[in-house]
């Protein structure tokens, strides 16, 4: 079940990648990821939460993932696309890019955190997620949607966080896009399962992330599994 407490706030600070009372501007594109193979690719367009930030990047979530991918002998491989400090206007602004590199199979949506650490308008929000999955749908071959829900920080009132937290949902429901409602639901202020700065995920952390993901992830991907297989 899902925490709404002070430690959220903290939390919701884990994607901006910086303790600076001002977040930094949206960092560039990261280079381009090298393709390991020729299997369908899951691309993972995140935050600092995706990107694994204080961690080696195999014990990122996503690499946890790519993990229970082989363990469960699917033919697919991660691509993470994570860079800290991104707002969803960021992520938006690199859609062009990303899906210029290649056509993924499936694509996973995890921003908005650092929209809700600056107090930007969740109609700002909403626009932007939209608009990053209608891009990726309207590849061909149109790829499966999954969209991470995150949590603004208690702060900034009820309405705020009420707002925002309908924003995926709503999203998602009028996407299509398979939804994880709370993508640190069990994370969230766990002392255990967070660095010592209190904010960042450990290994561990990640591998609770994963879980949550892989609940919904994995009925996605086996659904793109051709018959033969």
């Amino acid at each position: 079940m899902i925490r709404f407490s002070t430690a959220i706030l903290l939390l919701t600070a884990l994607a901006c990648g910086s303790q600076q009372s001002r977040p930094p501007a949206d960092p560039p594109p990261p280079p381009q990821p090298e393709s390991v193979d020729s299997k369908p690719t899951i691309l993972f367009i995140g935050t600092s939460i995706t990107a694994g930030m204080g961690l080696d990047p195999s014990d990122a979530f996503p690499a946890v993932i790519q993990a229970k991918i082989d363990a469960a002998g699917l033919e697919y491989a991660v691509t993470n696309a994570g860079v800290s400090g991104e707002t969803s206007a960021g992520a938006l602004r690199r859609t062009e890019w990303l899906f210029g590199q290649a056509s993924p199979a499936v694509v996973v949506l995890e921003t908005g955190a650092n929209d809700g650490l600056r107090g930007q308008d969740p109609d700002s929000l909403e626009a932007n997620i939209r608009a990053i999955l209608l891009r990726a749908s309207q590849l061909r071959p149109a790829p499966r949607l999954v969209l991470a829900g995150m949590e603004a920080p208690p702060n900034l009132g009820q309405t705020y966080t009420s707002r925002f937290r309908e924003v995926y949902r709503r999203v998602a429901r009028e996407t299509g896009a398979a939804f994880v409602p709370f993508l640190l639901d069990g994370v969230a202020g766990v002392d255990s399962l967070n660095q010592s700065d209190g904010i960042h995920p450990t290994p561990e952390g990640h591998r609770v992330i994963a879980a949550t993901l892989w609940s919904v992830l994995e009925p996605v991907l086996r659904e793109g599994e051709s018959p033969q297989r």
